[in-house]
């Protein structure tokens, strides 16, 4: 959401229209998650995706009408064979569609809200919510609000959420990313979480610290490496990273680091990792890694638990670093650590998407 909204954000500051389409509600296999968004500018530019293929080709040319006369429109995409196989998006599941234009979606004080809190965000996020009825397959838009907390839906709107809802609700605002609660009446609430770019704060700068900010940097973190060696803390060895060179415990006991930080420790010895991670331990960071063996692990978490850590924040930390594909190259080891923070991140489950044979058996047979 960052993205397009900054792009609003500066259309309207030119003057300009634009219109948002947003993928509000799936059902089955789709190619996007609810929560999509593009935005067709009035020349039409284009931020964002809807998938691609010619759903989103579809949604674009609606979206251009709708800049010429006005309105706004909420419609089903079928993603069956007859409607997507030449484009590869033959995926089976349905997405919902809401096109409208931004100053609809974004009306009042919500953008500039939205705007000041993606600046300058240090806590959890906000949420842009956007209401839904059902009615049968069709879906009715309610309108847009803004939602300070977990908590403030039920306190505000005076509803009785599922223990299900509840679960979804929290994991949005814990993790960042977007959820469709349920609520009651046959309707429906999508809940986008605003959140600010997410940071990387790698303690060393060796190798594996090089190639897991170079990989970060396709994943839209914002950067920071610590390390006590000059030639290992240079912007010329990191471009366009945040480089801090100095004692590297200290250093990282210095940053401001916020709910939306991720801490990589990764130095070149046992006992500056332990400090390192004593010191990580005692922030808000929603994660913390430490790259080495196992044994290494063992004796930096007793250490700790002998410090008085919390056993839960103690049990939190992830150590060893990483999912296990195998690999032992510095760019397998950060492909192994940043698949592990992105599951953090928007908690998958990490197992493999490929079918079972079984299954596929079956799926081929069902369409024969």
């Amino acid at each position: 959401m960052r993205d397009t909204l900054a792009r609003v954000a500066a259309l309207e500051r030119e003057g300009r229209r634009s219109v948002v389409a947003t993928v509000v509600r799936t059902h089955g296999s789709t190619p996007q998650v609810a929560g999509a968004r593009l935005v067709i500018d009035d020349q039409g530019g284009l931020t964002g995706t809807l998938g691609g293929g010619c759903v989103e080709g579809d949604a674009i040319s609606e979206a251009r009408r709708l800049l010429k006369e006005g309105g706004s429109s909420l419609r089903a995409y079928d993603l069956t064979e007859p409607l997507a196989w030449d484009t590869g998006l033959v995926c089976g599941g349905t997405m919902w569609i809401q096109i409208e234009p931004a100053r609809e979606a974004f009306g009042g004080d919500l953008l500039g809200r939205l705007q000041d809190r993606l600046e300058g965000m240090e806590g959890p996020p906000i949420a842009f919510a956007t209401r839904l009825r059902l009615e049968g397959k069709r879906v009715v838009g309610e309108g847009h609000c803004l939602i300070e907390r977990a908590a403030e839906l039920e306190e505000s709107a005076g509803v009785d959420l599922t223990a299900r809802a509840r679960e979804l609700l929290a994991d949005a605002f814990s993790r960042g990313v977007p959820r469709l609660i349920p609520l009651e009446d046959g309707r429906e609430l999508l809940i986008e979480p605003v959140v600010a770019r997410p940071r990387l704060v790698i303690a060393g700068g060796g190798h594996v610290a090089l190639a897991i900010a170079d990989m970060a940097r396709q994943l839209d973190y914002g950067i920071t490496v610590i390390d006590d060696r000059p030639e290992f803390a240079s912007a010329e060895r990191f471009p366009g990273v945040e480089v801090f060179q100095g004692d590297i415990a200290s250093t990282l006991a210095g940053l401001d680091v916020g709910w939306n930080t991720f801490i990589v420790v990764a130095t070149r010895g046992h006992k500056m990792d332990a400090h390192c991670v004593r010191v990580a331990a005692a922030t808000a960071a929603r994660y913390v890694g430490l790259l080495g063996s196992q044994r290494k692990t063992v004796l930096i978490a007793r250490m700790l638990r002998e410090e008085g850590i919390g056993e839960d924040r103690l049990q939190a930390i992830h150590a060893p670093i990483g999912l296990d594909l195998g690999g032992r190259t510095p760019g397998e080891i950060a492909l192994s650590v940043l698949a592990e923070m992105s599951q953090e991140r928007f908690g998958g489950s990490g197992r493999p998407l490929r079918m079972s044979g079984e299954r596929l058996t079956k799926a081929i047979a069902s369409r024969s």
